[in-house]
């Protein structure tokens, strides 16, 4: 089985990779080849977003090229997040506490919320909190 990508840019600071497959020890490097450049783009605090809903299973291999992403995305002073993994792939990040569950969300709206209040914390701080 492959592990197929799909990209969004719905705003110059956020990028939606869209996996759908398998990513595991046959699969990885296809996406770290084609995910990782598309980091070199994005401007520092870039939010990335995995959207694993068609993603059906991920390994070891799968964990560390995510670990990747969220390592380069740390760098750009940016955040990675995890957006409706299917409940087996949801079990993999519980068992080996990859990700926080704070960066792990079970929708869109859910995500959106999310990333509204950081933003309105961020105004709010620069406003000194007004």
């Amino acid at each position: 089985m492959t592990i197929e990508l799909r990209t969004e840019r719905p705003s110059p600071d956020r990028l939606v990779l869209h996996l759908h497959g398998r990513l595991d020890a046959n699969t990885y490097l296809e996406f770290d080849g084609a995910a990782l450049p598309l980091l070199t783009e994005l401007p520092h605090g870039a939010t990335v977003v995995l959207d694993m809903a068609g993603l059906e299973y991920i390994s070891s291999a799968g964990l560390r090229s995510v670990a990747r992403i969220r390592k380069a995305t740390r760098t750009l002073g940016g955040h990675t997040l995890l957006l409706d993994p299917q409940p087996q792939v949801r079990k993999v990040f519980d068992i080996v506490k990859a990700v926080p569950v704070s960066e792990v969300f079970t929708g869109t709206s859910e995500l959106d919320a999310y990333l509204d209040r950081i933003q309105k914390k961020i105004i709010d701080e620069a406003d000194g909190g007004k």
